[in-house]
């Protein structure tokens, strides 16, 4: 146990065990304290651009006297709601103090090494929070969102009483949990308040701190004489200058723990609290606001008396230090009146403000204030004080002994422990004084260990990854940690969630090599929700024993040593052997070999090292529910099961297996046949010894059957195999000794079972009397081992985890054999051939459990060392925004933020317009490039470097290769290689990245399926792979993206044109909707690079790089010679459906895609209004024309063929001719072969319309499931199907070829990144075939079609009139058609996220979202539409209370991150929209949206009279 080196432990003293917060320009402490110690003031100046974005009136701005000065915190708008099981509506309206102090709460405990969830005492929390802004700003003004979520939600979800137990619920703190609310001063009062919980006993581990944030984040001031406020934004404490102080944001939290437990349970002790006070001024003072300098002065007295130290023991006081001309001098005059008794020792006590650093954190500045000092303690440092040149006249230094610290320089402490005192005073006369004192010196002990078991987990594959990353990090920076220690703090102080990954490694090199290498062959991982498993050990039998077996084990682990020598100590009379000779022998012991083949040594053995590791494993935490031994592992099971004491199971085994050896030797076979067959070739002599799986079992009998018998059984092709043993057990062989062993057994003791086991006797569960009986035991040696029965009886519970305690893996082998096979089978030793030791051995089947979901108790992993919790990184929350804008409803958008829907008769058509537009101003970024070359992006590369920037090179590869300072080859088609990039560019984060590889693509002929690939593999997946792990590695962090592309845009009409290119364009739209602002994206277009290097090749160049350093303000730019342009759309008037223009009467039109609810709706529109004859091409195939009669009546009208049918049939009776095709549009054969039976059948064809694509839920692939085998299904209809219809028709002179596109290229869309750059496809080849030959080649980018009016999209009837009326036009090009003003609906898709439904989607389209709809979580239910308006209201009902962007008709209310208040609110909702009665109860049971309409329609049934009951007991069947 470490041992503190200090002479004494005060019993008074409390410990700082754990720490975490968020300040001003430092994300964490050590960020903080690298800051404090380099003098950082985290200022920032503000520009009018900051001002006009927190909404800040210029006339208040330019007002003389304003201070644009902030010291801001990041990323306050972003949070990790789905870790604390929010949903999105209520992280919106949760007040972001609170949602901050939620993740510093957690990350605070695994910094201290604690998880609640397993700590077994009471754990307090004592917090300030400051007033709720948000609240104020932004959410009071959203009259809508009140009405939706309830005041009372929003009320408890932002007043300062309900942050501490929001805290302990989401935490599981079961201590005092109390707001405290002193002002300035609150949280170092709660520091205070937690250590009187801690030493009165009510607690036993103290959370304290604080929290506050000024909205808007970077909102400047105005400064008024007699105010606080410095009218500089500068705070300069004790300066001649000092005028005032500037407001911070930040949090701050400590974990406090009594000292003497601290030390003794092996804790990180950071510092010491020594002693604490807190007072008021009372009415000693000028006024309310006014600081007193007797209660000052009292409280640091008493602070010094508690703690027993004298003034003169301090070295240096972080003060309150706010820099106003009152405060100062007051809070001076104080600390000389505490510390007359050092009066004639001036300049011998440093004093220091951490306000000068980041300004004035209010309810949070007392806690930074000590986490500060506690840095200092740690590093022996004491930091600068900033902007004191000439003390303030006002303040009488030579009156006391203190000075202030203005440089940095080493704390001395000149054989005395460092100490220090920390203040804090709240507006209202409430003072806090703290005294701290450095940690004491602990020794920290080596572990005995070879081995380490390294255990992680989280919410997400993707936070699981960067939690690997995090560790293999921390080991670099740290390779002096002892691994043991990091091992038990990952068991004892993480929660497991349900993405797991375990390592067993035998060093921290070992372990940060595994660990950055992924290596899948030590780095296990498994995605698991079990969290209480029950495991069964299985103990083997005779034949698995080996020399040396138990040797690593009774090495390393004292706990399996004492049992294993007990057994063999006890064993030593009777064998006359000392066992340990065998199961210790060293490899190529022959000897040693040799005796442990004899039964009656084999056996004892067997029994004792199986014994010993069973009673490891319970001292491990993992206790069996149930047992099942295999013949002599039987015995095992009874012993621990307390029907055999030891002894007696040691004297009964050994007895067992010297009669065993006095009979003549037999021969065991093992035979791959069931049961029944192999009965049927037993002869008189032969028996049946064991049946171990459905196909395997053992004959037992004399050596001469044995044999006969194998070979008849090798000439009939059946795989037989002779086992290692000496004799024929479970054969009659066995016979002769059966009355000796009964006399023997009748001889012991025998109890009743405490454990339930399976027999092997009876393949089913063992019962008292059987137990007890010697006859069992007697007819266990003899009959035959029905193993394979009872792994069935086993997997009656089909949870449970198999667990082999034992030597080798024979057990396990043949239970996973079983048919169904266990979820989780585990050998616990090694095979005597592998060359891993026994105790990675036994470590990884420890690990194999816990990520199965077996709890393990950690503090007993390392027993009996004493090993310490250590600080290590902790959970990488994956953070996106939420947040409630408060400005003003603009004209293009309804009460909520929406869109409006506009009539037909307003405009909904427009087309491609680009604009010449001006270069924004250089971007502020000025942070590292990262940019991805090939061929002439070198140049830009070396252009950038030469103006100073750093650059990061990253060029195409086949294997991750550093090639050199800042270059890299990479395949960008590979995850891993990027994740790989990022760590090894450590913290330089690449605050500009540039994809500049695109357009240098291998030689393939454009067009070609190759072409094609070569294009994804370089534009499309790159960049989803990078922002997706940079996004994991550092979240919410501001990153601006510049995919640069050559001849996707069709802009002067002179251009060479490359379609491929375009599938690089969906990201830039997709990626800062899901990722969020801190992703600003843009695509840049340009000419192919000029290859003459001359005038040209400069402009080109220049233009380029000035276009990448500019501001990336315009979302789609092309580069054009000297001319820079910006895309834009303007609306465009179309004739009425009466012009023909490109449609001809009785023409032939091929329709791809031709059966879905799009492609019928425009069939159904040629053929009424141009008697076309059509070709309906479809993936799937009808059935015969002369069957669609009778499928319709056995499938019913509901049937997705029967729909097709029908519509087929209305077609027919409206005289149309319909030719249906099944066709896979991909393949070459398929298309040429669908044209020419449209030639066969109508000896013509006139237009195409392509609408064949994938859609519905597969076309959402959001960026954290973007993968090839997801991706790669849009692209197959849309591109590649594009490319093989286009070359079956080169030789036919269309009149046109249109090709259904999708506003998705404009407005973007969660989950559409790949589903907009298919469609961003079509665009850019209709632009590029249209420059060639007759045919008019359109693309038309599609609203959402859906079956109801009254929102965003076209209805059917809509979609198809629109379609008519855009043939009309008589004109090849782009066409977009938006139901809402496309310039407002471009403006929103720049936030996230306006959902765009995928043309021809199954079901209803989606409502227009709120503004703030997030995407849906990872659920185990698979996302399923809502299938009629019903279903629909109640999904929308849902989505809008709790912010999600759709919701699936079987998704789990309370999954989604729904609560019981929430749900009184569906209740509520469900009375106003359907008037029916709906209890909470029924929510509860049944929290699907089916379940909720079953309910509804259920209360409708029983409001109606009869004639209304039989209709809606129809619609109610509908509902599966």
């Amino acid at each position: 146990m470490p041992m503190s080196e200090q002479a004494e432990v005060s019993e008074e003293a409390i410990a700082i065990v754990g720490m975490s917060g968020r300040f001003p320009g430092a994300e964490g402490v050590d960020a903080l304290w690298r800051n404090v110690r380099d003098g950082v003031e985290s200022f920032v100046a503000l520009d009018d651009r900051d001002l006009e974005a927190a909404g800040v009136d210029p006339a208040l701005s330019s007002r003389p006297g304003y201070v644009r000065a902030a010291y801001p915190l990041e990323n306050v708008d972003r949070f990790d709601a789905a870790f604390f099981g929010l949903s999105p509506r209520a992280a919106e309206i949760l007040d972001p103090q609170h949602r901050l102090f939620l993740e510093c709460a957690w990350e605070a405990l695994e910094h201290a090494g604690y998880d609640t969830e397993s700590w077994p005492k009471a754990v307090a929390l004592f917090a300030g929070t400051g007033a709720p802004a948000y609240l104020y700003s932004q959410l009071i003004p959203q009259r809508e969102l009140l009405g939706t979520v309830g005041t009372y939600q929003v009320g408890i979800s932002n007043e300062k009483d309900f942050l501490p137990t929001r805290v302990a619920h989401k935490l599981g703190l079961r201590g005092p949990c109390i707001a405290v609310q002193t002002a300035c001063s609150s949280s170092l009062v709660a520091v205070h308040l937690a250590c009187q919980s801690l030493l009165s006993g009510e607690s036993s581990l103290a959370l304290a701190g604080g929290v506050s944030l000024s909205l808007p984040q970077r909102a400047g001031y105005l400064a008024q004489e007699g105010d606080i406020l410095s009218p500089d934004g500068h705070c300069r404490a004790f300066d001649a200058r000092a005028q005032g102080t500037v407001r911070g944001s930040g949090a701050g939290i400590v974990v406090l723990k009594r000292l003497t437990d601290a030390l003794a349970q092996g804790d990180t002790v950071h510092a010491v609290i020594r002693g604490s006070a807190v007072n008021n001024d009372g009415a000693g003072r000028a006024g309310y606001t006014a600081p007193g300098a007797e209660g000052q002065a009292a409280v640091i007295s008493e602070a010094l008396g508690v703690a027993g130290v004298k003034p003169g023991d301090i070295q240096y006081v972080e003060a309150h230090g706010t820099a106003t001309p009152l405060g100062d001098p007051i809070e001076v005059s104080a600390l000389n009146q505490a510390f007359r008794a050092r009066a004639n020792a001036p300049g011998t006590i440093a004093l220091g403000s951490l306000k000068t650093n980041i300004g004035h954190l209010d309810t949070a500045a007392g806690v930074a204030g000590l986490i500060k000092v506690v840095m200092a303690l740690r590093h022996q440092q004491l930091p600068p004080s900033l902007h004191f040149e000439r003390p303030n006249p006002a303040i009488d230094f030579a009156a006391g002994p203190f000075f202030v610290n203005s440089t940095l320089r080493p704390w001395e402490s000149h054989g005395a422990p460092r100490r220090a005192g920390v203040s804090s005073f709240g507006i209202g006369g409430t003072n806090a004084h703290v005294i701290l004192e450095e940690a004491p010196s602990v020794t920290t002990a080596s572990s005995l260990r070879a081995s380490h078991l390294l255990l992680l987990s989280a919410r997400s594959e993707a936070a699981l990854d960067a939690a690997t990353g995090q560790l293999a990090s921390h080991l670099t920076r740290h390779p002096d940690l002892e691994l043991a220690d990091v091992a038990h703090t990952l068991m004892v102080g993480r929660r497991r969630f349900e993405h797991r990954r375990a390592m067993v490694c035998r060093d921290a090199e070992d372990a940060r090599q595994v660990l950055a290498s992924r290596d899948e062959s030590r780095l296990l991982t498994q995605h698991e929700t079990a969290v209480e498993r029950q495991t069964v050990f299985l103990f083997p039998g005779q034949g698995a024993q080996f020399a040396g077996m138990a040797r690593g084990l009774h090495e390393q682990l004292p706990v399996f040593r004492k049992h294993l020598d007990a057994c063999c100590d006890l064993l030593l009379p009777t064998l006359k052997v000392d066992l340990r000779q065998l199961l210790l022998a060293r490899d190529g012991d022959v000897e040693a070999d040799r005796q442990l083949r004899r039964t009656a040594l084999t056996q004892p053995a067997l029994f004792a090292v199986s014994y010993a590791l069973a009673r490891t494993w319970m001292a491990w935490g993992v206790k069996p529910r149930a047992m099942l031994g295999h013949s002599v592992g039987e015995y095992v099971a009874a012993c621990l099961a307390g029907v055999l004491r030891l002894e007696d199971a040691l004297s009964l085994i050994a007895a067992r297996g010297a009669l065993i050896e006095q009979l003549p030797p037999g021969a065991m076979l093992s035979v791959s046949l069931p049961e029944a067959e192999v009965q049927e070739l037993l002869g008189p002599d032969l028996s049946l010894a064991a049946v171990n799986a459905p196909s395997l079992c053992v004959v037992s009998g004399p050596l001469e059957a044995v044999e006969r018998l194998s070979t008849r059984l090798e000439q009939r092709g059946v795989a037989c195999r002779r086992l290692h043993t000496s004799h024929a057990f479970h054969s009659s062989m066995m016979e002769p000794i059966l009355g000796a062993f009964a006399e023997r057994l009748r001889a012991v003791r025998w109890s009743e079972p405490t454990l339930p086991w399976v027999s092997n006797v009876t393949g089913t569960w063992i019962t008292p009397a059987q137990a007890c009986s010697p006859e069992y035991w007697v007819e266990h040696l003899r009959r035959p081992v029905r193993f394979e029965e009872g792994v069935r009886t086993l997997l009656e519970e089909p949870s449970r985890a198999l667990l082999e305690v034992g030597p080798g893996n024979t057990l396990a082998t043949l239970a996973r054999r079983a048919s169904p096979p266990p979820s989780v089978v585990v050998a616990s030793m090694r095979h005597s051939q592998e060359a891993r030791t026994d105790l990675e051995a036994l470590l990884g089947a420890a690990g194999r459990l816990w990520l199965a979901g077996v709890r393990l108790d950690g503090p007993k992993l390392y027993a009996p060392e004493a090993r310490r919790r250590v600080p290590l990184p902790t959970y990488p929350f994956e953070r996106h925004r939420y947040w409630v804008e408060a400005g003003p409803a603009k004209d293009t958008h309804d009460a909520r933020g929406r869109v409006t829907r506009r009539p037909e008769s307003a405009g909904w058509f427009y087309t491609l317009a680009w604009k010449q537009a001006r270069r924004p101003e250089p971007s502020r970024a000025k942070g590292g490039w990262l940019l991805f070359v090939d061929g002439a992006g070198t140049a830009v590369a070396e252009r950038l470097r030469r103006t100073g920037a750093s650059v990061v090179e990253v060029v195409p590869g086949i294997d991750f290769l550093p090639l050199g300072p800042g270059c890299f080859a990479l395949d960008g088609t590979r995850p891993e290689h990027l994740t790989g990039l990022l760590e090894a560019l450590g913290d330089a984060r690449p605050e500009r990245v540039a994809f500049l590889d695109g357009w240098a693509l291998p030689g393939h002929a454009p067009g070609s399926t190759a072409h094609v690939e070569a294009a994804l593999a370089r534009g499309f997946y790159p960049p989803l792979y990078l922002a997706r792990a940079m996004e994991a590695r550092w979240p919410g962090a501001a990153t601006a993206l510049t995919v640069v592309t050559a001849g996707a845009h069709d802009v002067t009409g002179e251009e060479s044109l490359d379609p491929s290119q375009a599938l690089a364009l969906g990201s830039c739209r997709v990626l800062p909707q899901e990722l969020g602002p801190g992703w600003r994206c843009r695509a840049v277009d340009v000419t192919a690079p000029p290859k003459d290097g001359g005038a040209s090749a400069r402009l080109w160049l220049d233009s380029l790089v000035a276009e990448l350093e500019s501001d990336p303000r315009d979302a789609v730019v092309a580069l054009r010679g000297r001319h820079r342009w910006v895309e834009d759309f303007a609306p465009v008037s179309l004739p009425d459906v009466s012009t023909r223009g490109l449609l001809r009467e009785g023409g032939v039109y091929l329709i791809t895609g031709g059966l879905g609810r799009m492609g019928l709706a425009l069939a159904s529109r040629l053929a009424t209004e141009a008697r076309a004859r059509l070709v309906l091409v479809g993936r799937t195939g009808l059935p015969a024309r002369e069957a669609w009669t009778a499928w319709q009546a056995e499938h019913g009208p509901e049937d997705a063929t029967s729909r097709k049918l029908r519509a087929l049939e209305d077609l027919e009776r409206r005289g149309a001719e319909v030719l249906v095709v099944s066709a896979d549009v991909t393949r070459d054969e398929d298309c040429q072969r669908m044209v020419a039976l449209a030639h066969e059948r109508f000896g013509a064809l006139h237009g195409v319309i392509h609408a064949a694509g994938v859609v519905g839920a597969p076309a959402n692939v959001l960026v954290s499931e973007v993968a090839p085998a997801r991706c790669g299904l849009l692209f197959e209809a849309k591109v590649h199907g594009l490319l093989a219809l286009t070359r079956a028709l080169k030789a036919e002179p269309l009149d046109f070829v249109m090709l259904q596109s999708s506003l998705a290229t404009v407005l973007g869309g969660l989950g559409f990144a790949a589903y907009a750059s298919a469609n961003h496809f079509l665009d850019a080849f209709a632009a590029e075939q249209a420059r060639h030959g007759d045919t008019r080649w359109l693309s038309v980018d599609w609203d959402g079609w859906t079956e109801e009016s009254g929102r965003l999209g076209l209805t059917l009837e809509e979609g198809a009139r629109a379609f008519q009326r855009i043939l009309g036009l008589g004109e090849g090009g782009r066409i977009l058609v938006s139901t809402g003003e496309l310039s407002a609906r471009r403006a929103r898709s720049n936030a996230p996220a306006e959902s765009v439904p995928v043309v021809d989607g199954a079901g209803v389209a989606p409502r227009a979202r709120p503004t703030s709809a997030h995407a849906r979580p990872a659920l185990g239910t698979p996302y399923v539409a809502p299938e009629d308006s019903i279903q629909q209201q109640v999904a929308e009902l849902w989505q809008e209370l709790l912010g999600l962007d759709r919701v699936g008709i079987h998704d789990d209310f309370f999954e989604l991150g729904g609560h019981s208040l929430l749900g009184m609110q569906v209740v509520s909702r469900l009375r106003e929209l359907f008037a029916v009665e709906v209890s909470i109860r029924g929510l509860f049971e049944t929290p699907t949206v089916l379940g909720v309409v079953n309910a509804v329609l259920e209360a409708q049934a029983s409001q109606v009279d009869a004639g209304r009951l039989e209709a809606l007991l129809a619609e109610m069947e509908k509902a599966p």
